[in-house]
């Protein structure tokens, strides 16, 4: 779990214009996420990926297996000295754990439609 010393991480579902959207914020791998997949149709997963305060690639590839989302978007990397310079090992994982999963990787400023 993220290194906050006050409140605790969460992750959020949001539902809009018929998709839905998992957010899963600065958080640790844990096996509740198995339910939220099962709960919701996830369109649009967003992982944190930086390994330092949150998921690392592997875990965050878990989670993708987990949530089974259409697609995801990996965040928190390339930002401090202490995360992963880039989404490259996550995509790599993905590819191999669950193929079916769209991996978006954006760059600062860009975006992306389901």
């Amino acid at each position: 779990m993220h290194t906050t010393a006050i409140g605790d991480s969460t992750g959020v579902i949001v539902r809009g214009e018929g998709k839905t959207l998992y957010h899963a914020g600065d958080t640790g791998l844990f096996g509740d996420m198995r339910l939220i997949g099962e709960a919701h149709a996830i369109d649009v997963a967003m992982v944190p990926v930086g390994g330092h305060y949150t998921m690392d690639a592997r875990d965050a590839a878990e989670a993708v297996e987990l949530l089974n989302p259409r697609a995801v978007i990996p965040m928190h990397f390339g930002t401090f000295s202490v995360l992963a310079k880039s989404a490259d090992e996550f995509v790599k994982m993905v590819e191999k754990k669950t193929p079916k999963v769209k991996v978006v990787v954006l760059k600062p400023g860009e975006s992306w439609q389901v």
